[in-house]
């Protein structure tokens, strides 16, 4: 009696976050140039709709918008996998899933960390399951994904502590596992870039622990500084990320809320000497001539807000920005791989690191997605349909990865 009862309370609330979904649709940007844009605009439907019957269920006191959205984004369990061997960890009390081939090997393989995306709000080791089975079998590599506490129940820098000890216990466990101490890769996407730049930078300097072979960096976000970069204005109503909610999970992340979006926006929490500062490294100056073609929007003066400061100060740290790390730090770092997309508010987060890393001596693959939108690669393969570019953007990974 109670299942034909929900389903009578979820119609008509479907029903209302349809509506929600068509109204909202017009608002939003699928550029042409898009990979698969009548498949993506489907994608975009369904999480419309999906933070439509969220809303709805959050007012009517059911659950919040969030837990229904991670409760969506779980996805389906995968069934066992002939070439892998996958099984439940803990490490430092951090919960991580194991991927082994398991095929013999001549020697030790390589070592995976991977930092899912999601904002840091959203995500889990099921979501990115199919993401990282790829990884270990295409690249025979140990992969361990790694299932960070997660905001707004968990501020920062609860996702950076939980990556960098579940990293750091593998590093002193790799023989357990059969990994060659001289080929370990952190790796992430978006949210999870992040996190892998945050740890990488962390480990550079340490002596008692094997050196990363390299970090692998996938759409991240690396500054909260400036949401007026060339990229934010260009893709900023393109999914899966817009310009608006990629300061929202910042906030989300920093203090569990999202007060003081706006003027984050504007650029009214920094104050004019840290933006002066920092202008070395966050910049459109540095931004390549041909990514300002689709146009650059001048930023407008905007007053300093020291009461906002006071809540966002916390954005200056390298552990929740690692764009801002000295150059003592920088060039440090290993070997790395960054993955941009055209269609991606984040995209010159990546093309800025890219040229930091350069200009510290990094030696830096870059594999830019001319028809990439944020999120392509988890969806390579989507519910029976698949983004070929972001098939293309995974094999890149795994051809990196072949190459160390």
């Amino acid at each position: 009696a109670l299942l034909p009862a929900l389903l009578l309370l979820l119609l008509p609330l479907a029903a209302l976050a349809a509506a929600a979904v068509l109204l909202g649709l017009p608002g939003y940007d699928i550029p042409p140039g898009v990979n698969q844009p009548a498949k993506l605009r489907l994608v975009l439907t369904v999480l419309l709709g999906t933070a439509a019957l969220g809303r709805i269920l959050e007012k009517t006191g059911l659950c919040s918008q969030i837990t229904f959205g991670r409760y969506v984004r779980q996805g389906r369990k995968l069934g066992l996998d002939p070439k892998l061997f996958i099984q439940d960890r803990q490490f430092n009390e951090v919960p991580v899933r194991v991927y082994q081939p398991k095929a013999t090997s001549d020697g030790p393989r390589r070592g995976i960390l991977f930092f899912h995306g999601g904002g840091w709000v959203f995500g889990s080791l099921d979501t990115y399951e199919k993401v990282c089975r790829y990884l270990s079998r295409e690249s025979d590599s140990v992969v361990v994904s790694v299932q960070y506490r997660l905001a707004p129940e968990h501020k920062y820098p609860a996702a950076y502590e939980d990556c960098l000890n579940a990293t750091q216990h593998f590093l002193q466990h790799l023989e357990h596992y059969g990994v060659d101490p001289a080929r370990v890769t952190v790796c992430g996407d978006s949210a999870g870039g992040n996190l892998a730049a945050a740890v990488s930078q962390t480990l550079a300097g340490s002596s008692d622990l094997p050196k990363l072979r390299a970090q692998i960096l996938i759409y991240p976000g690396l500054q909260a500084l400036d949401f007026n970069l060339p990229s934010y204005h260009q893709n900023r109503g393109v999914p899966l990320l817009f310009r608006e909610r990629a300061a929202f999970f910042a906030l989300l992340y920093l203090n569990g809320d999202a007060l003081h979006m706006q003027e984050v926006l504007e650029g009214s929490h920094i104050p004019p000497d840290m933006r002066l500062k920092y202008r070395k490294w966050v910049s459109p100056d540095n931004i390549p001539e041909e990514f300002k073609v689709r146009g650059v929007k001048p930023l407008r003066p905007t007053d300093f807000i020291a009461e906002v400061y006071e809540t966002v100060k916390r954005f200056c740290e390298p552990n929740l920005c690692p764009l801002l790390a000295e150059d003592s730090v920088v060039h440090q770092l290993p070997e790395s791989f960054i993955l941009t997309c055209e269609y991606d508010v984040l995209r010159d987060d990546g093309l800025l690191y890219k040229k930091r890393l350069e200009d510290n001596g990094v030696r830096v693959t870059w594999y830019h997605l001319e028809d990439g939108f944020h999120g392509i690669i988890s969806l390579y393969d989507y519910c029976g349909f698949s983004f070929p570019s972001g098939k293309k953007g995974l094999d890149s990974v795994v051809n990196f990865l072949k190459s160390l």
